[in-house]
């Protein structure tokens, strides 16, 4: 499958050695595990070389705050689930784990705004090289700030996209 996409994007002339992975919402929680599965410089999706990854409202869980969360998790799991809640008492440590830059932006008014904002304060903590943007007033989605958020991508982006 992955060999199919790579001759399509080919065909339009993509630049594979300057890819990011961005996951807006959950999607910004499967960016985080896929950022941990693939580590930087993975070879496993050669030729394609993943530069950075930016969750934007990442949604994680855990036991702390529980509001909506117990529709999200396997029957007979609580929010510590390790798929929900990255470093809750049932997740990998994440301390050797070599990652890619990451950008994770937020609202500062969404509801998840602490949670998100534990998650990147803890990988920072790790060394990990993460840039957190607190997007005054806004909340989840972040519709009314995207072409902010276009930009915070952009600068991103072009930081990291020639980076070792």
């Amino acid at each position: 499958m992955l060999e199919a996409v790579v001759i399509e994007l080919d065909h339009h002339g993509a630049d594979f050695d300057r890819a990011f992975v961005l996951g807006y919402s959950s999607g910004g929680n499967l960016t985080h595990h896929l950022a941990v599965q693939l580590r930087a410089d993975s070879a496993d999706l050669a030729p394609v070389r993943l530069r950075g990854y930016m969750l934007l409202s990442p949604l994680f869980g855990g036991t702390v705050q529980t509001k909506f969360w117990r529709l999200t998790v396997p029957i007979g799991e609580n929010q510590d689930y390790w798929l929900v809640n990255p470093f809750g008492p049932f997740s990998p440590s994440l301390a050797a784990v070599v990652l890619a830059p990451m950008l994770v932006v937020v609202g500062g008014s969404e509801i998840m705004r602490e949670r998100v904002n534990d998650y990147a304060t803890k990988l920072q903590n790790l060394g990990k090289r993460i840039e957190y943007v607190e997007l005054k007033g806004e909340t989840h989605p972040l519709s009314a700030a995207a072409k902010k958020v276009i930009q915070i991508t952009k600068r991103f982006m072009t930081m990291y996209c020639n980076s070792n």
